[in-house]
């Protein structure tokens, strides 16, 4: 077979694959597909007229795409070559605002901004806050418990990173409510795959509500500042107006969603895995390598997509300028060739340099605050209720950004 025939072949096994990673069986387990790409290399090319040159999924290929000055997030400009109607979604307005979509300079004066703030060291002199906020809410489940099985996402989950993020910028506890279901609206641009016209209507509503708020919330901060995020920014002029609401936005949304789904992702899978479960509750000194297991073995994050920049090639595989490729970090994950046994659950598992919070300029702001609310919450949770077991199995999950359970149905009974 000619090189250029084998590539062909190659490109069809990987469209193919893709395909069946957007059906509803791939959505609901990917990890077969994952599997079976690693088969085919670290980078497999797609036919030309697709809508990326490549996958990239191999977990070095992966680290070097993310750190790489050559592959750029797809920011206004390029959307401006490819796109024709962008700007009409507010939804899409604002994430090309936020630190999520910016590059270079406006990159960097974001994450100055915002950096120290959700920096390791702060994170730590925040340990006692967030206990605090997490045995609250356990003494809420513990009484909502008494009457049957409870919904932990809805109650434990979402709520302690809310409250943590909210406490952080100065969102006032009794608007946090109001929140789940605006983000969750506006996070399904961010899906991968097509949107319909209603996800995306119901994602701009979402933004013009996200957005009256903070604006309002910056206004009220500038005339009575207090000691929160929002007044520091509010006073600062280093952020126009649009960019610093849709930083606020953002950072706000992904503060508490991803880590509300490590928390019931986590939960899930140690439900599954009793001798690691029963190991955590019985030593909480093991939740920082059990949570970076949890990160590595069913993230909340699945991939990535940036665009080459000028000609270049990843592996072999080459990739023009202005062509985009699709990087499945969980596929990088489940990498055979970086991880021994990478379907295998292993809280012991050590020398896990996963990329659930994905790598580079971009890697998340909140890396070291999710994982300090992780590793609080499990063990905290798991020693309150020491019968603890899931009263149904939950809804199949079908997003790959932002992946996680809508409900968590869990008997919580404590001991006799």
């Amino acid at each position: 077979m000619s090189a250029p025939t084998a590539a062909s072949a190659v490109a069809a096994s990987a469209a193919a694959l893709l395909r069946e990673l957007l059906s509803d069986q791939g959505r609901r387990d990917p990890y077969p597909v994952y599997a079976r790409l690693h088969e085919l290399g670290t980078v497999v090319p797609l036919p030309p007229d697709g809508k990326h040159a490549a996958i990239v999924h191999g977990h070095d290929a992966v680290g070097r795409v993310l750190r790489d000055p050559g592959f750029a997030v797809l920011d206004g400009d390029y959307l401006d070559r490819t796109s024709t109607r962008w700007r009409e979604h507010l939804a899409v307005q604002t994430m090309q605002n936020s630190v999520f979509h910016a590059g270079g300079d406006r990159l960097a004066r974001v994450r100055r901004l915002f950096g120290q703030v959700f920096s390791a060291s702060r994170a730590a002199t925040l340990e006692p806050v967030i206990e605090r906020i997490a045995d609250r809410l356990l003494d809420e489940l513990a009484a909502a418990a008494e009457h049957g099985a409870v919904d932990v996402m809805a109650r434990f989950a979402l709520r302690l990173p809310s409250d943590v993020i909210g406490e952080i910028l100065g969102v006032p506890e009794p608007d946090r409510a109001g929140f789940p279901a605006r983000v969750k609206a506006f996070d399904a641009i961010l899906e991968l795959g097509q949107r319909s016209f209603r996800e995306l209507r119901a994602a701009d509503t979402a933004a013009a509500e996200l957005t009256a708020y903070f604006a309002a919330l910056v206004a009220e901060r500038r005339v009575r500042p207090a000691d929160d995020l929002v007044s520091a920014l509010a006073a600062d002029d280093r952020l126009p107006e649009p960019e610093l609401l849709a930083n606020l936005i953002v950072v706000f949304n992904a503060g508490f969603r991803t880590t509300a789904n490590l928390i019931g992702n986590g939960l899930h899978l140690l439900l599954q895995h009793p001798d690691s479960l029963a190991a955590l509750r019985a030593d909480p000194a093991l939740a920082p390598s059990c949570v970076e297991e949890i990160l590595r073995f069913d993230p909340p994050v699945h991939f990535a997509v940036r665009f080459a920049v000028h000609d270049t090639e990843v592996d072999g595989v080459p990739v023009p300028e202005g062509r985009t490729v699709l990087i499945l970090t969980a596929a990088a994950n489940r990498d055979p060739a970086r991880f021994a046994d990478p379907d295998q659950f292993d809280p012991t598992r050590t020398d896990n340099q996963h990329y659930a919070f994905s790598a580079g300029p971009h890697y998340c702001l909140g890396a070291a605050l999710g994982r300090a609310v992780g590793r609080i919450a499990l063990p905290r949770l798991l020693t309150r209720f020491p019968r603890l077991a899931l009263a149904a199995e939950p809804a199949a999950r079908h997003q790959f950004m932002l992946r996680g359970y809508d409900r968590l149905d869990l008997l919580c009974g404590t001991a006799s």
